[in-house]
């Protein structure tokens, strides 16, 4: 049995950890991680992160989005629900409702959809698939 000091760490270690999509992929499905990914390519389908989500310059993502944090560069036709930073480069183009904690617009981006700030709702990972709660991927170790 672990301790709640090694589950502490193990969580640390999956939210840390880090996902790239690169340029050129299409990726078709949904996506949930505890840790940070970047997205560089195309993404048709729901991303969920407990961390952060970062979209490049050249990304075009046709789902919603549910994270901690994100900075948007590139495309995006779909919901936003972040429970902190929302970040909409200057080079952002934004179809559809965001939802956030905190939200920065550089000068630049386009957004056309409704906006709500101050809501903090929690993000919640399916524990279908392949998913793995931190408590199971410690035990896995």
């Amino acid at each position: 049995m672990l301790t709640s000091k090694e589950q502490k760490r193990a969580a640390e270690e999956i939210s840390n950890s880090s996902n790239v999509i690169g340029k050129g992929t299409v990726l078709e499905g949904n996506i949930e991680t505890y840790g940070n990914i970047r997205i560089e390519g195309r993404v048709i389908g729901n991303i969920k992160s407990k961390s952060k989500i970062a979209l490049g310059h050249g990304s075009h993502v046709e789902g919603n989005i549910n994270a901690q944090n994100a900075d948007v560069e590139g495309e995006v036709k779909g919901k936003i629900d972040i429970t902190e930073l929302l970040v909409l480069k200057s080079t952002a183009v934004v179809h559809g409702d965001i939802s956030t904690g905190k939200l920065v617009v550089e000068p630049g981006a386009i957004f056309n959809g409704n906006c709500r700030m101050g809501t903090v709702k929690d993000i919640k990972l399916s524990d279908s698939g392949n998913a793995m709660r931190p408590q199971q991927e410690a035990r896995m170790n």
